[in-house]
């Protein structure tokens, strides 16, 4: 059993944990109506955006989420969040130096750590493999928690062992599609399937699909949706020849589901998810 594997199983626990843990450190976390920024690198960014809008959702104010490196740093925020693994991130680093930040990160001895002035750390949730799985979902499930909109760990157990709705031998291509908070959640499962599998992958926000990325859809194809679909979508989709995916189930379940397809199409392609090519844990650029 590769690491990702594992660490996709162990992702309910591992919210329990996070949920527990807001009590104790929500005090680091933008208060409502504090104009707020979360920042982040691959993944770390996804979860940034879906929080985003989750935080503004929930009526807690105006929450911007940046990739590190276009940090708009002339603008003014009551509160930046920066969201990275190891800790190590040259962007991130960049991006939180000078300024009053909190980090949220698995390694408390590590630079963002030095220079956040508020860290929240979640070694237990660390992983081995290359690929983000569980950090990242777990950062997601206490910065949900924080804002009203905890995770159901319980309905994600249900999951993690389920028949896959989508066969990985069957496509050679997949959109997923979110709406909201979901279109995070979206581009992250696109990117879990690029890394893990080097499948072919897009991911747009649901409405923006129709206006010009349905042209690539077609039979052996897919469009993956998280939450309840726009009216009409998924008929159009059909006619197109493309298998169109929508679980029904919470989106924090149906993303654990998307990892489980991303590490079951690298095995399709005879490649190792915890080895993905190109990439390293952390990207060092000096």
């Amino acid at each position: 059993m590769s690491h990702v594997t594992r660490e996709i199983a162990s992702q309910p626990d591992c919210w329990r944990r996070a949920i527990g843990l807001v009590a104790e450190v929500g005090h680091l976390l933008p208060e409502p109506g504090q104009r707020s920024a979360v920042i982040g690198c691959g993944t770390s960014w996804f979860v940034a955006q879906a929080y985003a809008r989750l935080r503004e959702a929930a009526g807690h104010g105006e929450t911007d989420a940046f990739t590190a490196s276009e940090f708009p740093a002339e603008r003014g925020y009551d509160a930046v969040v920066a969201i990275t693994r190891s800790g190590t991130t040259t962007e991130v680093l960049d991006a939180i130096r000078g300024r009053a930040a909190t980090v949220i990160l698995a390694d408390p001895h590590t630079p963002a750590a030095h220079l956040a002035v508020g860290v929240i750390a979640l070694p237990w949730a660390d992983e081995r493999s290359v690929v983000q799985t569980r950090f990242a979902t777990t950062a997601l499930a206490l910065l949900s928690t924080h804002v009203g909109a905890p995770p159901d760990p319980a309905a994600t157990e249900k999951v993690v062992a389920a028949p896959l709705p989508l066969d990985p031998s069957a496509v050679e291509q997949v959109t997923f599609l979110g709406a909201g908070w979901t279109v995070g959640l979206a581009h992250e499962a696109a990117l879990k399937c690029r890394e893990a599998a080097g499948l072919w992958t897009e991911s747009y926000p649901a409405m923006e699909y129709r206006h010009g990325p349905i042209a690539i859809a077609a039979p052996r194809r897919a469009v993956w949706m998280f939450g309840d679909p726009p009216a009409g979508l998924a008929e159009q989709i059909g006619r197109t020849g493309a298998t169109f995916v929508n679980t029904g189930r919470d989106p924090f379940a149906d993303l654990v589901v998307a990892q489980r397809f991303a590490v079951e199409a690298a095995a399709h392609h005879g490649l190792d998810p915890d080895v993905p090519r190109n990439l390293t844990r952390s990207v060092v650029l000096r």
